[in-house]
């Protein structure tokens, strides 16, 4: 890592897309964001709760940030579907100006699917084709989007984020679907990095983290080592807050030097 002196003092001019922003992981990182940007940033956070996301804007209007100028863009969207995607990419030109400097997008929106069940279950292709759609098909498409409506020039960064997960390397029984919806995003993201060398791409795992997919989770699976490995560590207090994960990610794109396409745990900071 680098010393704090070679840190950038912030994320530039942005405009700054962050998919499931309305709750737990996506609505931290849109706080944290929202104080790290210029004057003159826009902020699209997106999401199917509409009502959430009005409570998030309302909440960053009254932030110094909010105070200070941030535009705060809401978009109430179903990514499993073209139109939801396509609804977040009109917002995002719409909300850009030539005084951006930064256009970063983060791919955080996505679901646990079922994990009460073992593979020899999963034999309905449009169960699993549906989760796909959300979890691998809906970042390729939005991304690509993001890439085309904002296309490499002089003085204009870009940054995608893949919101990962240990899950996407290592294999966990009885959650198939989130496995392998994540390992496809972390490829996704690789091959991506080395299409384009002039793009930063990064693939962040957040570590455990105390939000309403982990409750769900340790829960509802079906393999008693990982119902009891989780339900422990949430007893014992060991579970990350969704703010503790978000500063070390923030740390990562202020310090900009991991390796494009890297996969980066919270646990590697």
């Amino acid at each position: 890592m680098s010393s704090p002196a070679d840190r950038r003092a912030d994320l530039g001019r942005a405009l700054c897309v962050i998919t499931g922003a309305s709750r737990g992981f996506g609505r931290a990182l849109a706080v944290e964001v929202s104080g790290l940007v210029k004057p003159g940033s826009v902020l699209v956070v997106a999401a199917r709760s509409a009502e959430d996301l009005r409570t998030l804007q309302a909440d960053l209007a009254e932030s110094e940030a909010g105070r200070a100028g941030l535009v705060v863009q809401r978009v109430a969207a179903d990514l499993e579907e073209q139109q939801g995607v396509e609804s977040v990419v009109t917002a995002c030109k719409e909300a850009f100006s030539e005084d951006i400097d930064h256009v970063i997008l983060v791919n955080n929106a996505g679901s646990l699917g079922d994990v009460s069940r073992y593979i020899p279950s999963f034999t309905d292709m449009a169960e699993v084709n549906s989760y796909m759609s959300l979890n691998v098909s809906s970042s390729l498409c939005l991304t690509a989007s993001i890439l085309q409506a904002f296309p490499q020039r002089p003085g204009l960064r870009r940054t995608v984020v893949n919101i990962s997960s240990l899950c996407a390397v290592q294999p966990f029984p009885s959650w198939v679907l989130y496995c392998t919806g994540k390992a496809g995003r972390d490829m996704t993201f690789r091959v991506l990095a080395e299409e384009d060398p002039d793009l930063r791409v990064l693939n962040y795992a957040p570590g455990p983290l105390d939000t309403a997919m982990m409750r769900d989770a340790i829960s509802t699976s079906a393999d008693p080592t990982i119902k009891k490995t989780y339900g422990d560590m949430h007893a014992k207090g060991e579970i990350l807050t969704c703010e503790a994960s978000c500063t070390n990610l923030i740390r990562l794109l202020l310090e900009d030097t991991y390796k494009s396409g890297a996969h980066v745990d919270f646990y590697d900071i």
